[in-house]
């Protein structure tokens, strides 16, 4: 009877233990009939996949535009952190897979009144992760109770199909982003109105970026000639050059009020006229982009 009893306390103070662990974790994950992607985003400018979790907020990745294929994740806390915490980031199994281990994929750091910032490879990690039916899953200290820590899950759950939409868009997006044409230097032939073929396919780049960009609020035109011609006449051609641009951003879609033309003639060069090479780079077009901050 004594063994009994005390094997009756063993097993009451084991299950306490394990009521205590419970309780010392908040866990935030979509149920399988929660679980959601959405493409909130598909342009040749960003591609955007977001999956709520809810109570918690959203997981949001995040592709633009740029020279260079880009990824960002980032945790959205309806409540903000208040205080920065390092993070284990483990790819978790699913529930119906429970023989599976648990992976660790890195330790991260999230900062003070921020959303949950991951870059890059780590980023590229998580879909694979996904992709394999896995549960990405970041743990940390709750900063507003010292002996509690917050456990938030990434469903894998209808990610598949979602994916695969993503991964279009990626591919489809500009290799270059507004950085790359807000200011951009065209050049002409001597004495042309039409800008060089070289430049030509530079403008169509900078057109193709434009007609899915709905935040240009400002084109400044500045058109030049070399010092060839007279002072009226080389006046004359750079007004030439500005106007048949301005009309031809009017013609992409750009509100005519929004695109400012000059011409500066021979003036402000930025070569030396006597020689062919610095009248080559005096016949330009220099063409300034402002836009809304997102």
């Amino acid at each position: 009877m004594k063994f009994k009893a005390l094997a009756t306390i063993s097993l009451l103070m084991l299950s306490q233990t394990s009521m205590a662990k419970a309780a010392m974790e908040k866990r935030y994950a979509a149920t399988p009939s929660q679980s959601k992607w959405e493409m909130v985003v598909n342009t040749p400018l960003e591609c955007r996949l977001v999956h709520p979790i809810p109570n918690f907020g959203d997981a949001v990745f995040t592709a633009r535009a740029n020279k260079k294929k880009n990824l960002d994740f980032e945790l959205k806390m309806r409540r903000s952190m208040g205080d920065t915490r390092n993070v284990s980031l483990v790819s978790m199994p699913p529930p119906w897979r429970p023989g599976e281990s648990a992976d660790r994929i890195t330790n991260l750091q999230f900062f003070k009144q921020f959303d949950g910032y991951v870059g890059e490879q780590t980023a590229w990690s998580l879909l694979s992760e996904l992709e394999k039916g896995r549960y990405p899953t970041f743990s940390y200290q709750d900063w507003q109770s010292r002996d509690e820590r917050i456990e938030v899950s990434l469903s894998s759950v209808l990610f598949q199909a979602k994916f695969n939409v993503f991964s279009d868009c990626l591919a489809n997006l500009l290799p270059y982003s507004f950085e790359d044409i807000s200011f951009t230097i065209l050049h002409y032939d001597r004495n042309n109105e039409q800008l060089n073929k070289t430049s030509q396919q530079r403008l169509n780049q900078i057109a193709e970026y434009i007609r899915y960009n709905a935040d240009i609020d400002l084109v400044l035109v500045s058109a030049y000639t070399d010092s060839t011609t007279s002072k009226s006449e080389s006046q004359q051609l750079s007004i030439q050059r500005a106007i048949i641009l301005q009309d031809y951003f009017e013609s992409i879609g750009l509100p005519r009020d929004r695109i400012q033309v000059q011409g500066y003639g021979k003036r402000r060069p930025i070569a030396d006229n006597t020689s062919p090479i610095g009248k080559a780079k005096n016949q330009r077009v220099v063409i300034s982009f402002g836009r809304t901050e997102l």
